[in-house]
């Protein structure tokens, strides 16, 4: 009867935690695993509040701006695709990277509970533009993928939108099955441009959501803002880092 009493309570312990705060221990396991894989750029750890989290600082030789990155659910600041692409790709077309390490839970965990540790990345993008602040850089782009955007996106309903001059969503809307999202993305919010890429292969949400999506954009009124389509590619642009980079390093160029 204790027995059953003890793992009862860890039972709903770890329920409780898991429900409200993000896995900091497998967070840290790949911190330290990331760190030592790092070539390109250097770590840099940032605070969260009492927390301090890995991101990944990548200079150019003459930049014109900076660019955040932020990767999808369950990943770190050095995945090899998507991210590497972008925070090392960018880099030789003049743009320093940093590349952030966002809240992760366990492996199994699906968007809706995703959805309960979003406030935990509201700090780290706050955290992002005030170390490039720092650098001196004044032009700042927000680039997200796949679950990052729903972070981003929560950041922007919680009125912190702020110093950042584009945004670059990638795979905006996936979610899992029977888990749709709980509103439309903020879009007609962004006074700034937004590009909205997807592969021609993405997740069905991703695609279904797309006019909406667009018509937010127009409705924002920002005439640089574009949706564009990367062919054959899937939601984690497998093996085509450098077609995505082909489409989001001219789209930078021309703000």
């Amino acid at each position: 009867m204790k027995l059953i009493i003890v793992l009862t309570f860890l039972c709903l312990s770890y329920l409780s935690m898991a429900a409200g705060a993000s896995d900091i221990a497998r967070e840290k396991r790949l911190a330290s695993q990331v760190v030592d894989s790092i070539i390109d750029g250097e770590a840099v750890f940032l605070k969260s509040g009492d927390h301090e989290f890995l991101s990944i600082y990548t200079e150019a030789d003459e930049p014109g701006g900076a660019v955040i990155i932020m990767h999808g659910r369950g990943f770190h600041p050095n995945w090899a695709d998507v991210v590497y692409p972008l925070r090392v790709g960018l880099v030789d077309q003049g743009w320093n990277t940093l590349s952030l390490q966002m809240p992760v839970l366990g492996k199994e965990a699906k968007f809706y509970d995703y959805l309960e540790i979003m406030d935990e990345a509201l700090p780290r993008i706050e955290a992002g533009i005030d170390y490039l602040k720092q650098q001196g850089h004044e032009k700042i782009i927000l680039i997200a993928h796949s679950c990052s955007v729903h972070m981003a996106m929560a950041w922007v309903d919680a009125g912190r939108m702020r110093d950042i001059d584009a945004f670059v969503g990638i795979g905006m809307g996936a979610v899992d099955y029977k888990q749709p999202m709980k509103g439309p993305f903020p879009l007609e919010k962004f006074i700034v441009p937004v590009l909205d890429v997807y592969g021609e292969e993405e997740y069905p949400a991703v695609i279904r959501g797309a006019p909406e999506r667009l018509a937010a954009m127009q409705k924002a009124g920002n005439p640089k803002s574009k949706q564009l389509t990367v062919p054959g590619a899937n939601h984690y642009f497998t093996d085509e880092g450098d077609a995505l980079l082909e489409v989001v390093g001219p789209w930078l160029q021309g703000l």
